[in-house]
C-alpha cells in the first residue's frame, strides 16, 4: 500500500492556485501535500515512484511482446495509467537499444579482437611483420583457437592471397569504371559532357574513401555510421507506415492519431524482439561454440524472426476488427508495400553511410 503524505492545510494548489478540496487539485491534478519532507518521506517516495515504474514497464513489455494490439486498445480505449505512454516507451526501447548494441564489440570478431594481442605476436612472429587482412586475422585466431588445423588455416590463408587480385571489381563498380580523379578531370576537359557533375561526385567521393581507408576499416566505419544513424531512419519511416495503415482503413472510424499509436507500439515490438536477439547472441558467444549451444541459438534466431514477421497479421486483425480474410490480404498488402520502401530507405540509407565515411 502507498504511503499517504500529509496534506497541507492551506487548500490553494501551489501550482495553479486553485481552491483544492480534497487530496488532488480539480484544475491541474496535482497533490496538494507538504513540500518539506524528511529524508525518511524521501525515501518511501522513491521507492514508491520506482515500483509503479517498473510494475507499469513490465506490464507493458509483457501485453506488447505477448498479446498483439492489447496494448494498442487500452490505450485509445482510455485506459493508460497502468502502462508506458507510447512515446515514451519508444524512445525508452529505442535509447537502450541501440546504446547496448554501440557499446557491445562485433560479435562476429569477438574472439579477434579479446585475444588482439595474442595474435598480433604469432603473426609477427609467424609473417615477418606483414600486414595481413581482417580475413587472415580471424583464420589464425580460429587456429590458435584449435578450431582450425595447420593445413586447413594454410589452405584458407593461400585462397584469400590469391583473391586479393580481385578485390578492384568493386571498387570499378563504384566508380563506373574510372580509375582516379585526375583521369576524370582529363576526361571532362576534353568532352565536357563526358561525365555529369553527379557520377563525377560519387566517383571523387569514393575514390577520396578507398585511398583513405583500407576494405576493412570502410566496413567498420560502415557499421558504425549504421548504428548510430538507424533510430533516425526509423523515426522518419515511422510516419509513413502509420500513412499506409491510414490509406487502408475507414477515415471516419480509424483517425491517423490511431494508426500513429498502432504504429509506435509496433516498432517498439520489433526493437525488443532485435534487443532480445542481440543479447542471446552475445551470451551464447561468452557460453563458447559448443554444438548445442549453436543449436539452442539457432532455435533462439528462428523463433525471434518467425515472431518478427508474424506478428503484424495479428496485431492488424485485432487491432482493426476485420474479417479474417479482409484482414490478411490488407496486411500483406501492407507487408509488401511497407518491405518495397524499407528497402529504398535502406539503399539511400546505404548511400547516405557510405558518403558520410571519411
Amino acid at each position: 500500500m502507498a504511503h499517504k503524505n500529509p496534506l497541507r492545510k492551506d487548500k490553494t494548489c501551489l501550482n495553479c492556485n486553485y481552491v483544492v478540496a480534497e487530496r488532488f487539485c480539480p484544475n491541474c491534478g496535482q497533490e496538494n501535500i507538504e513540500t518539506r519532507k524528511t529524508f525518511h518521506h524521501l525515501f518511501l517516495h522513491f521507492f514508491e515512484d520506482l515500483t509503479h515504474y517498473e510494475n507499469a514497464f513490465w506490464k507493458t513489455i509483457k501485453n506488447l511482446i505477448l498479446k498483439p494490439s492489447s496494448l494498442t486498445k487500452e490505450y485509445l480505449s482510455g485506459k493508460r495509467m497502468s502502462y508506458l505512454a507510447p512515446v515514451r516507451l519508444y524512445i525508452f526501447i529505442s535509447f537502450i537499444t541501440f546504446f547496448l548494441i554501440t557499446i557491445f564489440p562485433n560479435g562476429e570478431d569477438d574472439f579477434v579482437k579479446i585475444n588482439n594481442g595474442k595474435v598480433k605476436k604469432e603473426i609477427h612472429k609467424k609473417d615477418n611483420n606483414k600486414k595481413l587482412s581482417a580475413e587472415e586475422l580471424k583464420i589464425i585466431a580460429l587456429k590458435e583457437k584449435g578450431i582450425l588445423s595447420q593445413k586447413e588455416s594454410d589452405s584458407l590463408r593461400k585462397y584469400i592471397k590469391e583473391s586479393k587480385n580481385k578485390e578492384t571489381i568493386g571498387k570499378d563498380f563504384v566508380a563506373f569504371g574510372y580509375h582516379s580523379v585526375k583521369q576524370m578531370d582529363s576526361i571532362r576537359a576534353i568532352h565536357s559532357n563526358e561525365i555529369s557533375d553527379f557520377v563525377y561526385w560519387i566517383n571523387k567521393k569514393a575514390f577520396t574513401v578507398f585511398h583513405h581507408n583500407t576494405k576493412e576499416q570502410i566496413i567498420e566505419k560502415a557499421k558504425e555510421s549504421a548504428i548510430h544513424n538507424l533510430p533516425k531512419v526509423l523515426l522518419i519511416y515511422m510516419p509513413l507506415f502509420a500513412f499506409f495503415l491510414w490509406l487502408f482503413h475507414n477515415k471516419k472510424r480509424w483517425y491517423y492519431f490511431d494508426h500513429g499509436i498502432f504504429t509506435l507500439h509496433y516498432f517498439s515490438f520489433l526493437l525488443i524482439i532485435i534487443l532480445l536477439l542481440f543479447l542471446s547472441k552475445k551470451l551464447f558467444l561468452c557460453l563458447g561454440d559448443y554444438p548445442i549451444m549453436e543449436s539452442i541459438q539457432s532455435v533462439i534466431k528462428f523463433v525471434g524472426f518467425s515472431w518478427m514477421v508474424y506478428y503484424f497479421f495479428p496485431a492488424h486483425h485485432r487491432f482493426y476488427g476485420e474479417t479474417r480474410v479482409i484482414s490478411f490480404i490488407k496486411s500483406l498488402s501492407l507487408f509488401f508495400i511497407n518491405m518495397f520502401f524499407i528497402i529504398i530507405f535502406l539503399i539511400i540509407f546505404f548511400v547516405y553511410t557510405l558518403i558520410s565515411i571519411h
